[in-house]
């Protein structure tokens, strides 16, 4: 179980400094464009990953379509978003909106798989939303403080929130670390035809042969975003919600870090307290106080 957990540390670490290494990309490069780039050498890599693992294989035809809903919002909106997201918004106010994750994906289920929620989650889900709050008006100005940036950032979560519902409903036999890779490179295309509509110009990709801009475009894609989402998807399922909700508090906390290091942004008090109200917001709204309360008592069998 230690393995694991090292595991997860160092995908969590990896998501956090993602979100700064996002910044500088979409600073220098169209955001859209940038995204279809990105996640298109993402998804081959998966691909090429699972093909050495032995689960590579085409999809069957009543699987296309799966992979077709579920890629246009996992991939095309959440990563569309996030990208215009971030270039209208901090790398701090970045990442304390992605915290809102975990509590989004349980809004997401009790919506449309028709879950039961308890009023301990219903205090979880006002604790987690008035964090995102206290981040996105952070300032003098008020409700005019919150960005554009920060309501696509928003968006991102919901739409990727959704996709997990989606995917929950995935069949058995579909390994979702193979379909991971195919929609990213299904979506991928998608988000270059969507940057091509809206007049990016493909020759800003050339940045990326600054090797500066290149080693941050390769940690992005190959370590973040392939290889930390197989990661995640295998080691997920030997740890309880929990367990899995301190480690996504560790993404949103080294995300903050990385914002401040390499951003050169100011950590305000505001930051804080919607830090610590989404963190409580986690706990509450998806189970993990129960989980560990009832692991406590006995209640809970380990696998």
């Amino acid at each position: 179980m230690v393995k694991i957990y090292i595991l997860l540390f160092l995908v969590m670490l990896m998501w956090g400094m993602n979100l700064p290494a996002l910044k500088v990309l979409v600073d220098t490069i169209d955001p859209v464009l940038l995204t279809s780039f990105r996640v298109f050498t993402a998804g081959v890599a998966v691909l090429v990953i699972c093909y050495f693992m032995g689960i590579f294989r085409l999809p069957h035809k009543s699987e296309w379509l799966v992979m077709l809903y579920i890629g246009t919002f996992n991939v095309v909106l959440h990563h569309s978003f996030i990208a215009v997201g971030l270039e209208g918004t901090t790398g701090v106010n970045g990442s304390l909106i992605l915290g809102l994750m975990p509590l989004m994906t349980v809004l997401m289920a009790v919506i449309f798989l028709r879950q039961k929620v308890n009023l301990l989650r219903t205090v979880g889900f006002i604790f987690g939303f008035a964090g995102v709050a206290t981040t996105t008006l952070t300032g003098s100005g008020g409700l005019g403080a919150m960005s554009m940036g920060d309501v696509f950032v928003f968006l991102g979560v919901a739409v990727q929130g959704f996709s997990f519902v989606l995917i929950s409903k995935l069949r058995a036999t579909f390994d979702p670390r193979l379909i991971t890779g195919y929609i990213m490179v299904f979506g991928s295309v998608v988000i270059f035809g969507l940057s091509q509509a809206l007049g990016a110009d493909v020759g800003e990709m050339a940045r990326v042969f600054d090797w500066h801009i290149g080693a941050v475009f390769l940690f992005s894609a190959i370590m973040a975003t392939a290889f930390g989402h197989m990661t995640y998807n295998y080691v997920i399922k030997k740890v309880g919600p929990a367990e899995s909700a301190i480690f996504i508090n560790l993404n949103t906390l080294f995300a903050i870090i990385g914002s401040a290091v390499f951003l050169n942004e100011a950590i305000m008090l505001e930051h804080i307290v919607g830090f610590v109200l989404i963190i409580v917001g986690i706990f509450l709204g998806t189970g993990a106080i129960e989980y560990l309360l009832k692991r406590r008592r006995g209640k809970v069998v380990e696998h």
